[in-house]
């Protein structure tokens, strides 16, 4: 007599007795369940990695906006002459501006300049605004040097010389610059923030205080303005023409 293949009732089946659907593979439900913690493993491992991502992203979108609005106000404002400040050295010799060129490499004095026209830029390469004012600098700088009418002087303000050699280099610029750090010529501008330019006149005069990031066009109004004749009372009560520059 043939015995029954069903467990006796009451019997406990065993795990080896689990229905799977071919020996030593998985049950369907074991496969459903490693499925799901297999998506939960990916989705907690996405989310961490939008966790990491996220500061990063957001600090240089950050990055990216300041320096779009500061391009923009440099490309937006009024030009240069419109943008001039009180200066006590407006109208006075321009203090002295002596050292070793970090371009060059050679001697540099203000005073060698005489016969032109001189804008005295102080800057440092740390500075967003000197960075987006120096392709205008070099536009005007090399426009000049050809006619020999006009010049650029770099004055570093609390930066490190090899920096701004290499930013120098890396633009392909090479006009003048001396390091202002413990030579006086800061505090003989009286410069608190930068960038900041002065014009002088090809007599030596500081004629005008520039605040913030200048333009190549607006350099050459502002000279074209103070180069131009002004007039004076004269002993008749007429007008007597007079050169617009000390």
């Amino acid at each position: 007599m043939l015995e029954d293949d069903a467990a006796p009732d009451g019997a406990v089946t065993s795990p080896a007795d689990t229905p799977r659907g071919t020996a030593g593979e998985p049950s369907a439900e074991e496969h459903a369940a490693g499925e799901e913690r297999a998506a939960a493993g990916e989705e907690h491992d996405g989310a961490a990695g939008r966790r990491r991502r996220g500061p990063v992203f957001f600090l240089a979108l950050g990055i990216a906006v300041v320096l779009a609005v500061f391009v923009g106000v440099l490309a937006t404002r009024e030009p240069s002459q419109d943008r001039r400040a009180d200066s006590p050295l407006v109208g006075e010799v321009a203090p002295a501006i002596q050292g070793t060129s970090l371009t060059t490499g050679e001697p540099f004095d203000l005073d060698s300049l005489r016969g032109q026209w001189v804008v005295v830029n102080f800057f440092a390469t740390w500075c967003v605004p000197c960075r987006v004012e120096h392709p205008e600098l070099l536009s005007f700088s090399r426009r000049h040097a050809q006619a020999g009418d006009a010049s650029v002087v770099s004055v570093v303000f609390d930066d490190d010389p090899d920096e701004v050699r290499r930013y120098f280099e890396d633009n392909d610029s090479s006009w003048p610059v001396v390091d202002g750090s413990g030579s006086g010529v800061i505090l003989d501008y009286a410069v608190a923030a930068v960038p900041e330019s002065f014009v002088v006149s090809p007599t030596g005069f500081v004629v005008a205080k520039v605040t913030g990031g200048v333009t190549s066009v607006g350099l050459d109004q502002l000279i074209d303005q103070l180069s131009g004749p002004a007039t004076e009372p004269g002993a008749d009560g007429g007008a007597t023409p007079t050169t617009g520059a000390p």
